[in-house]
C-alpha cells in the first residue's frame, strides 16, 4: 500500500514548476506558428494587403488613361481636323503641295 500512496501524492501536490513554462513555451512556439511560418499567417497577409493597393491603384490609372482614349476616339470619330492631324503624324501623310521632313 506505501507504494501507490506515495504514486497519489506525487499526483496531488500542488507544485508542478514544469507545467506552466511547458504551457507557456508551447503556447508561444504555436503563436509564432501560425504568424509567420502557416499558409494564413500574418507576413502572407500583409503582402496580400500590399498586393491589393498595388492593384486598386494600378485601376485607377489604367481607368484615366481608358478615359483618355475614349476621349481621343470620340475627338477623331467627329472632327476631321483632328483625324486629318492624326494621319499626318502617325502614317506620314502629306497634303498635296506640302513639304513634308521626317526628323528621328
Amino acid at each position: 500500500m506505501e507504494g501507490k500512496s506515495s504514486k497519489w501524492n506525487l499526483l496531488k501536490r500542488s507544485d508542478h514548476n514544469y507545467f506552466i513554462p511547458f504551457v507557456i513555451i508551447v503556447t508561444t512556439l504555436v503563436a509564432l506558428w501560425l504568424l509567420f511560418f502557416s499558409h494564413a499567417s500574418v507576413l502572407n497577409w500583409i503582402r496580400a494587403s500590399v498586393e491589393v493597393k498595388n492593384q486598386e491603384t494600378e485601376m485607377a490609372r489604367l481607368g484615366k488613361e481608358i478615359e483618355q482614349m475614349d476621349a481621343e476616339i470620340e475627338d477623331l470619330t467627329h472632327n476631321r481636323d483632328s483625324i486629318e492631324a492624326y494621319a499626318r503624324e502617325t502614317y506620314k501623310f502629306a497634303a498635296p503641295g506640302d513639304d513634308v521632313y521626317i526628323v528621328e
